[in-house]
């Protein structure tokens, strides 16, 4: 079998750390890992793969003469702007889980269970999606190749770790210095910058990529995202509308034949998904599936993911494996 070299960019944060755990378990063909991070933490010691790795500071001098076939990247939008293209220059393909390349037209936005070919069609930069798209069209993806859908209305209660380091310590500590409020005993209707048609960011995110994902711009997606104060996993209320008629027997059994799904829908014994045990999992848990009968055919769904593996880090680790998988790097 073919053997890789790759790399981490920002192997220090949240992520980065989700990285390292989800490749140990994934094990990839890989013979050689640089883990790069910023200046203040160059020269740190992290244990991967049973042995001692040093940080290397992220430079560019630092990169040239390495030969790395992927970089998995977790260090802002900031950081992949600048370093990102540098990697693809030499042949590096980067999977970058920061927003800035997401909107490119150029750059395949990919969830590897929906559209994972599209991760073939890059050009040395393939974007991770939002931690709340992932999760949602992970579960909408036989939905909508079963009936097809013609609108969904996203309602999230996103974890404190979906903002980093900062957010998780403000829930920990009682504190509010990432958040505008505090989070403890709350919930606050905004994630990200509002935006001058009333959404806010991370809304707007998730409208526009559910329609890149799927390659459709015929559905109508709404979003309302909220931050809770949950440590771990995004729970999302999803109503979809299909262009076909449905039944419920019909919508389970699409569900319980997707790739990624675990279904958790007993409501005569009170089970359903919940953060607590979507918590250090990849699976995508999907619940509360019921009929809405306000429309000719739809249903609601209850969504429930971990935000830092299936939402960022192990989705990346997945396009990586799609890759390798078909010698595609």
């Amino acid at each position: 079998m073919k053997r890789y070299t790759m790399a981490v960019v920002g192997a220090t944060g949240m992520v980065g750390n989700m990285f390292l755990k989800v490749l140990e378990e994934r094990n990839l063909p890989v013979d050689q890992y640089y883990l790069y991070a910023s200046a203040k933490s160059a020269g740190k010691t992290v244990r991967f793969m049973g042995k001692d790795h040093t940080i290397i500071e992220l430079k560019p001098e630092n990169i040239v003469d390495k030969k790395i076939d992927i970089a998995l990247f977790s260090a802002g939008g900031s950081v992949s702007k600048e370093y990102a293209p540098i990697f693809a220059a030499q042949g590096t393909v980067v999977i970058d889980n920061s927003s800035q390349w997401r909107t490119d037209p150029s750059v395949p936005l990919v969830v590897p269970e929906v559209n994972g070919e599209a991760a073939l069609k890059h050009n040395g930069i393939i974007a991770n999606p939002n931690c709340s798209t992932i999760q949602a069209v992970v579960a909408l993806k036989p939905l909508y190749d079963t009936y097809g859908i013609k609108r969904v209305i996203y309602s999230t209660y996103q974890a404190v770790s979906g903002a980093g380091v900062a957010g998780y310590n403000d829930l920990k500590n009682g504190t509010s210095n990432k958040f505008q409020y505090p989070i403890a005993n709350n919930l606050i209707p905004q994630i990200d910058v509002f935006l001058e048609n009333g959404y806010t960011k991370e809304e707007q995110k998730m409208i526009f990529e559910t329609k890149k994902i799927f390659d459709d711009q015929s559905i109508k997606v709404t979003a309302t995202t909220v931050r809770v104060p949950v440590f771990h996993g995004h729970s999302e209320s999803i109503n979809v509308e299909f262009n076909k008629p449905c039944t419920l027997e019909g919508i389970k059994a699409a569900l319980a034949a997707g790739e990624g799904i675990v279904i958790v829908d007993d409501i005569a014994n009170q089970k359903y998904p919940m953060p607590i045990y979507a918590e250090d999992t990849d699976p995508v848990y999907v619940g509360r599936i019921r009929l809405d009968d306000t429309v000719e055919s739809g249903c609601n769904l209850w969504v429930v993911a971990d935000n830092i593996r299936k939402g960022a880090a192990t989705n990346a680790v997945q396009i990586a494996q799609y890759l390798i998988a078909r010698d595609a790097i």
